[in-house]
């Protein structure tokens, strides 16, 4: 059963073929571009985790770094390969640099799902799933999260890429009998995880004595979403669809469903730490939304999503993997 998984370097796509190549069904083509947002070494060292490069043994696994934009090459890859399903998780990620560089997110969100879309169209590969972002519900203040809510009030143009995102397929599928799942995920962490994301930037200051930026004087809340209990939804989620032949576009919540509060976080880093954080109080940035809360009862009953790791337990995990794999802290 061939998987075609984009975005492979990056820290849910790596996540994800790690645990596809586990069941010995699955034949898996991955593609990233190793791009520049953030250190090109700990997407090297995701792919290096991975085997990809010299492992010819592993003849279930194919590695390609290929540009998405490049529809053409993009193109003669999908045709040779010829996956059952596309799994699509490459994209440009973060809220911030949304702000100032847009036209990075066009490119990269929407030109690039579209190359998929007119791809698989054209190769007739019907089943996809891609990635969304809990950034869709903006400014909604009602939680939980639903996915039956109506979503226009986007807060940056990040959002906004993801919102068309899912224009697009429930376009596509209408249009072309195709079978199309969006996942809207609610801050996810874990080990490799980005370094842009709070929970690393929290654990990586505070070990070296350096302040955290702490925003809305921490008073805001988000739902973190540990990556194995994130990674086995997708599996799920897979599973379900390479398994039906419903023609549609849907949804679906991949979420803690248990927002904590910004200074509890940073507290119980510090507890696990054993070390006090140098705190640097800021107003809320531009574009952030004061909380994130996940209703999952419908990826519960469709796809028998769970959250199997409580907030601590993943911490500990986080900073276990940090410590580890920045070894000069190992000892502090």
């Amino acid at each position: 059963m061939k998987i075609l998984v984009t975005g492979s370097a990056g820290f849910i796509g790596y996540h994800l073929v790690k645990s596809l190549l586990k069941d010995k069904k699955y034949q898996i083509l991955s593609i990233d571009n190793f791009d520049k947002y953030y250190d090109k070494k700990l997407k090297l060292d995701r792919i290096k985790d991975l085997k990809l490069k010299d492992d010819k043994k592993n003849k279930r696994h194919q590695f390609v770094n290929l540009d998405l934009k490049n529809k053409k090459k993009l193109n003669s890859i999908i045709k040779k390969f010829k996956p059952l399903i596309i799994v699509h998780l490459a994209a440009q990620a973060g809220v911030r640099l949304s702000l100032s560089n847009p036209f990075k997110y066009l490119d990269d969100n929407i030109k690039v799902f579209l190359n998929i879309l007119e791809i698989s169209k054209s190769l007739k590969i019907s089943k996809i799933i891609y990635a969304s972002s809990s950034s869709v519900y903006g400014s909604i203040k009602k939680y939980p999260y639903s996915e039956k809510m109506i979503v226009n009030q986007p807060k940056q143009f990040y959002a906004v890429t993801k919102l068309t995102n899912e224009l697009m397929a429930e376009t596509y599928s209408g249009l072309y009998n195709m079978q199309i799942a969006g996942i809207r995920f609610f801050t996810v962490y874990g080990p490799y995880g980005r370094p842009d994301m709070a929970i690393y930037k929290f654990t990586k200051n505070i070990l070296e004595g350096k302040k955290i930026m702490v925003f809305n004087k921490g008073n805001h809340y988000r739902d973190f979403t540990y990556i194995d209990d994130a990674v086995l939804g997708i599996n799920n989620l897979i599973k379900k669809i390479i398994n039906k032949n419903n023609k549609f576009h849907q949804v679906y919540n991949i979420g803690n469903s248990k927002p904590i509060k910004l200074l509890s976080l940073i507290k119980k880093i510090e507890k696990i730490l054993a070390l006090k954080a140098k705190m640097n109080f800021k107003p809320m940035q531009k574009g952030e939304v004061y909380k994130t809360f996940a209703n999952i009862k419908k990826s519960e009953k469709y796809f028998k999503y769970k959250n199997k790791t409580t907030i601590d337990d993943g911490l500990k995990l986080f900073i276990s993997w940090y410590r580890n794999f920045n070894k000069k802290f190992s000892k502090r």
